[in-house]
């Protein structure tokens, strides 16, 4: 079995419930993926980050981050995964809301200006918690190429934002039996 097919199927077990939820774009669902339920799990986190390492080996990227909380294990597992490939790769994760202590950056971790980075969050819907994450990294002088997504919803991220970045959903909805 693949890494990208056991991982579908841990994802199936452990974080995709139906019922109904309001999901962060503001949108009533039927079903709702909670990704958390898996990505804190030793075997689902080292799938992850094998099937980012092979979604984004080819892209010259020298960071991988998104917003807060879903893009953190995410980027680490990627960072851990290019490791083991004699591959550097800069983990960071944007916040919501800058701390009103301490540095007070917006980005945390190293995003250095000219860096190519892949923006990523756990669920894509509408594409608007990533484009908030995009503009954060922008400002930072950095250039996105490619944006990525364990689960795509199919509400609309594609149109939004396909048309200035490669596009790289590991999986969409339909692969669910939405």
């Amino acid at each position: 079995m693949t890494s990208r097919a056991r991982l579908l199927e841990l994802f199936r077990d452990r974080a995709f419930a139906r019922g109904n939820f309001k999901l962060a774009s503001g949108k009533q669902s039927t079903y709702y993926i909670n990704s958390k339920q898996a990505l804190f799990n030793s075997e689902a986190v080292w799938l992850l980050g094998d099937v980012l390492w092979e979604l984004t080996r080819d892209l010259n990227i020298q960071a991988m981050g998104g917003l807060e909380v879903g893009a953190i294990p995410m980027a680490t597992a990627a960072a851990l995964r290019y490791h083991e490939n004699n591959r550097n790769l800069e983990a960071f994760f944007v916040r919501k809301h800058a701390k009103e202590h301490g540095t007070q950056q917006m980005v945390e971790g190293v995003l250095e200006p000219g860096w190519r980075v892949a923006v990523i969050d756990d669920v894509f819907t509408t594409g608007g918690s990533v484009e908030a994450a995009i503009r954060e990294v922008e400002k930072a002088g950095a250039k996105v190429v490619a944006v990525s997504c364990i689960v795509d919803r199919l509400e609309g991220a594609r149109e939004r934002l396909a048309a200035h970045y490669e596009y790289r959903p590991i999986f969409t909805i339909r692969d669910f039996g939405v």
